[in-house]
């Protein structure tokens, strides 16, 4: 059975006008593979990798060319078009991906990058894309799929709000990150490892940029110390650094990081200057 929107293995049956006609391997299936596409030494019973799609008509339609993701994915595409009816989004084919009005979660502006979900609408026989992710992902916490509070995650920002950030958890669950969560500043595309912050009475999900687990337990300041004697004892991250090189090394925010090597200054187990910090000689 041909699989639409994604990579299926055909056989070339026969040759047409302006076409080949390729079928899965029972027969009960074709699609189209255009002249334009076909490689040069094709020929009848050679199997080929394409990706299969619809053409305007609404028929199976196959491609040589690897599109930039495949049905069911959510991938960060750039808008090059918009009309009245929708946003086009390039993914590497000829034809690019239609996000229609309906599915757009704001209006789309030509030239930026969206996070885009492609879907097979079935009904309209056609791949489309959408920026509405809650038709996609689930908001509230699902028995097939549980999560608990302080556990560690991987998240993803795929939009922001007055409030926070959007993020897409594990790539199944949706989420915030409210802005006092944030270590640092992140912007739409960014990447973090974090942990549940709490999961509200309506299921919903709160994240955090701080770290849960061991590494959590650990205080800061036996993270800072273990760094210096690691690296001969000298470290450049220093109370002036951005917060951005602070988050990157020890996962803190400028704040907790300023007060933890403050507390080991007064210790006396640190020499501070204004471009470095240096274990102190015992």
């Amino acid at each position: 059975m041909i699989k639409v929107g994604a990579i299926n293995r055909l056989t070339v049956a026969e040759e047409l006008p302006f076409a080949w006609l390729l079928q899965d391997t029972k027969g009960n299936q074709t699609a189209l593979l255009a002249n334009v596409n076909a490689p040069k030494d094709i020929r009848p019973g050679m199997q080929l990798e394409v990706f299969v799609t619809y053409d305007e008509d609404g028929q199976l339609a196959a491609t040589t060319q690897t599109p930039k993701a495949k049905v069911g994915d959510l991938i960060k595409l750039k808008a090059v078009g918009v009309t009245d009816f929708g946003a086009f989004f390039d993914w590497g084919l000829e034809r690019d991906l239609l996000v229609l009005k309906r599915d757009q979660e704001r209006p789309i502006a030509e030239g930026l990058e969206y996070f885009v979900h492609i879907y097979h609408d079935e009904e309209s026989q056609r791949i489309l894309g959408s920026t509405r992710l809650h038709y996609f992902y689930p908001e509230k916490i699902q028995a097939e799929k549980p999560l608990e509070e302080k556990q560690q995650v991987s998240a993803k920002v795929y939009a922001k709000t007055e409030l926070g950030l959007k993020v897409i958890i594990d790539d199944y669950y949706l989420g915030l990150l409210f802005h006092s969560e944030a270590l640092t500043k992140l912007k739409v595309g960014d990447s973090f490892t974090g942990s549940v912050k709490q999961i509200r009475s309506d299921g919903k999900i709160d994240v955090t940029m701080h770290q849960a687990g061991h590494a959590a337990r650990r205080s800061l300041e036996e993270m800072i110390l273990d760094d210096l004697e690691a690296h001969g004892g000298l470290s450049s991250i220093t109370d002036k650094s951005t917060p951005e090189e602070i988050y990157a090394h020890f996962k803190v925010s400028k704040g907790a990081y300023k007060k933890a090597i403050g507390t080991l200054y007064k210790q006396h187990k640190i020499v501070l200057s204004k471009t470095s910090i240096k274990l102190a000689e015992k």
